[in-house]
């Protein structure tokens, strides 16, 4: 039989602000009857049936309204709505059309005529549909070759069915919404820069259309032997049965079709998008987006059909199949990065054998990238790291981690004035680190930004096995053995990434500055349990300089070379795997995957109240635009715990650090640089700003602040610590109590 293209359109109409979509007339037992179909929240009171009519059946999905009605056998679908006369023309039910037939139900979304003819062949060929329904919802008259191609397409296809084209004159959705407005444009997996809005959006948005499955039911489908509701990016590969016979089959005359979001790595330039170009998928993401089959006869008598889901009715689950959604199609965009990161795709072999042995395509492969051979042994450790008007602490740090195993030390400075700098070159003359400008106004970027972005080029980076990147307040906590690098390798030898979960330490209610060791002085943290503030269970990473990942980040390195994922073995502080949706961009730890049993990193960010004042002072590396004012001290400064498990490594501290204060010109350059803080400290005291800010910083109140941060939600972290009354306050640390507060003003947003 030759393919039948046939257009209709929806007898629908604006009443009012009220859309209705369709009105089907079709006779049962030898009654008229005409259902009314509406779009979005429509009170049905607002319907009433005109003389000789009578309601019959009401139904709802999300709040839009079916409403069937009895009409005499010669009377006119007359009805008052939203206090206006009107007279409705229905159109009949075709359903012998597609009777007994394998029907596909679809939505176009602007795909182009060859992608249906695609679709439709494939099919075809591979299901063994016969009849296809697709609503248009390109806006009438908008597109008027889109259906001639597709009628001549057909007419050279192999496709010997009925072609249903479905447009609407009143859109499926709110009507005259700017494209930014329109849900077709937000991406089905948000990503910061991603999903760029399309030059012609759809003139409804996908969800708008409530009733449009129904609308389908009742004009075309009720009588179809099978219906498989996809969309016309959407392909359902072969399996043992086709999804129509196994829908015939299932108890209940339905099944779940399981979607995967798929993806070209490229398209060649000038080339259109193919279905066969989509060779990836995510290696990371396990949703699916659910649609269904359905044996029409088999179902319930109640079932109310909807886009992922059949109301009222239970799938035989044993039965599910898979289709793959084409993600370029459905989105079209010159770069695939706009749509997805590029870090999560994988080659998909049963994608690129479809590719191929199906449609006979060459796809654009997947580069391939192999690991950088592995150094022998333990290999070099190396730090890299940036620093401001940090002399007083210097020493410490350095002699810390040259004693757990540190060989090299990558260092940054910009605009110091407390001697940093030149203590930093003293110290690299004497061979024990490596000192830098930061360039990072030239590349205009931040400064720890562009400091890691020059530290790929050295080549105490490209050599080292082991990299990481820290600041001076932190300090590798090594909890296994003798507390040193080695211990932490041997007891995660398979370990090429190491997550070390920050613990904020307090000031200890410590007010003045005093030249010693931090790690002496400040034993008062966070609990382990700290999910809140947010930065309390920040990691830096300890990870393999093995290719895995393009180029050094703050947390973690950055720019997965996806092909290597399974490559990476990255546990917490504990040796536990983390999951693999953490490899591109996680930076925090979880209730799930925090650990602190053989390394955690000791984070003092606060220091002392008067060393505070200089560090806000000075600004941040990294968020350079925000203050570290009371709401930083109010989230850092954790006091509620005491925690001593560094103290076993402070011996060996103690001797790398008096090796190299026995060094007169370097014990002459850290004498300077805590003379130029205790200066810089009586300078902004003297400031009444200041003053006021020490006074606050040292009030009994943020004292009883910094060990009650368990019972906080993350509002009160968000708005400040200005928001918590002081009664709440009184309840102490003991006790079963929690407080939180409504976000206002721009921390809402």
């Amino acid at each position: 039989m030759p393919t039948q293209f046939i257009q209709r359109r929806l007898a629908g109409r604006f009443v009012g602000d009220i859309a209705l979509l369709d009105a089907v007339e079709h006779v049962v037992d030898g009654q008229r009857q005409v259902s009314l179909f509406f779009d979005g929240q429509v009170d049905p009171a607002q319907i009433a049936p005109g003389p000789g009519i009578a309601l019959i059946d009401t139904r709802q999905i999300a709040g839009a309204p079916i409403l069937t009605f009895a009409i005499p056998r010669n009377g006119r679908p007359a009805f008052r709505i939203a206090d206006e006369d009107v007279e409705i023309t229905p159109a009949e039910a075709e359903l012998s059309v597609f009777e007994g037939s394998n029907a596909l139900l679809a939505v176009r979304n602007g795909e182009t005529a060859q992608t249906l003819l695609d679709w439709l062949a494939y099919h075809v060929d591979v299901q063994g549909a016969t009849h296809a329904v697709i609503l248009d919802r390109a806006k009438p008259g908008s597109d008027p070759a889109f259906a001639s191609a597709l009628r001549t397409g057909l007419d050279h296809a192999k496709f010997a069915g009925q072609v249903m084209l479905v447009t609407s004159d009143v859109p499926m959705g709110k009507p005259d919404l700017p494209a930014e407005a329109h849900p077709f444009c937000v991406p089905e997996s948000p990503g910061k820069d991603r999903m760029s809005i399309p030059a012609a959006a759809p003139w409804t948005s996908p969800l708008g259309a409530l009733t449009w499955y129904e609308i389908a039911r009742a004009r075309f489908l009720a009588d179809a032997r099978a219906v498989a509701n996809i969309d016309v990016h959407d392909l359902i590969p072969r399996a043992n049965q086709t999804v129509f016979d196994s829908a015939v089959a299932a108890d209940g005359g339905m099944i779940t079709l399981a979607g995967r979001h798929c993806y070209p790595w490229r398209v060649r330039n000038g080339e259109p998008t193919l279905f066969a170009d989509h060779t990836c998928v995510q290696f990371d993401a396990d949703g699916r987006r659910l649609r269904w089959c359905l044996a029409p006869a088999k179902g319930p008598d109640d079932a109310v059909w909807r886009m992922v889901r059949i109301g009222n009715g239970l799938p035989d689950e044993s039965r599910s199949q898979a289709f793959y959604r084409h993600m370029a199609l459905r989105h079209p965009t010159d770069s695939i990065s706009k749509i997805v990161p590029k870090t999560s795709l994988v080659e998909h072999p049963p994608l690129l054998a479809q590719a191929t042995d199906y449609f006979g395509h060459n796809p654009v492969r997947v580069p391939q990238v192999e690991l950088t051979p592995d150094a022998d042994g333990r290999g070099r450790c190396a730090i890299v790291t940036t620093m401001k008007n940090e002399g007083p602490f210097i020493l410490e740090w350095l002699a810390y981690h040259r004693a757990i195993g540190f060989d090299d030390f990558l260092i940054y400075t910009n605009d110091c004035s407390d001697g940093t700098d030149a203590m930093l070159q003293l110290l690299m003359r004497k061979g024990l680190v490596q000192h830098r400008e930061n360039r990072f106004r030239e590349m205009n970027l931040k400064p720890q930004h562009g400091a890691l972005q020059m530290a790929e080029d050295e080549p105490l980076i490209r050599d080292a096995k082991w990299v990481t990147c820290i600041d001076v307040d932190e300090f590798v906590n090594i909890k296994v053995g003798d507390g040193t690098l080695t211990a932490l390798f041997d007891a995660v030898p398979d370990a090429n990434m190491i997550a070390m979960t920050w613990r904020l330490f307090g000031n200890n209610d410590i007010h003045p500055f005093q030249d010693g060791p931090i790690t002496e002085q400040f034993t008062r943290c966070a609990p382990e349990l700290a999910r809140k503030p947010h930065q309390a269970w920040g990691f830096k990473t300890l990870f393999q300089n093995i290719g895995l990942f393009k180029k050094l980040g703050v947390h973690r390195p950055k720019g997965l070379n996806p092909q290597l994922w399974e490559k990476i073995n990255w546990v917490n502080g504990s040796g536990v795997p983390l999951p693999r949706d953490m490899f591109r961009n996680g930076w925090r730890s979880t209730t799930s995957t925090y650990g602190y049993d053989l390394v955690q990193l000791n984070h003092y960010a606060v220091r002392s109240a008067e060393s505070f004042l200089v560090k806000r002072d000075r600004g941040r590396v990294n968020h350079v635009d925000r203050d570290q004012g009371m709401a930083y001290w109010f989230r850092m400064n954790n006091n509620a715990a005491e925690e001593h498990s560094i103290s076993s490594r402070l011996p060996m501290m103690r001797v790398e650090l008096a090796k190299l204060m026995a060094d007169p010109d370097i014990a002459a350059a850290h004498d300077f640089s805590v003379q130029r803080h205790r200066e810089k400290i009586d300078e902004l005291r003297r400031g009444e700003n200041y003053a006021a800010f020490y006074a606050a910083l040292t009030s009994p109140r943020a004292e009883a602040l910094s060990r009650l941060h368990a019972h906080f939600g993350a509002n009160v972290f968000l708005s400040g610590p200005e928001v918590i009354p002081d009664e709440v306050i009184a309840q102490g640390p003991d006790g079963d109590w929690f407080f939180t507060v409504e976000l206002q003003g721009e921390t809402a947003h």
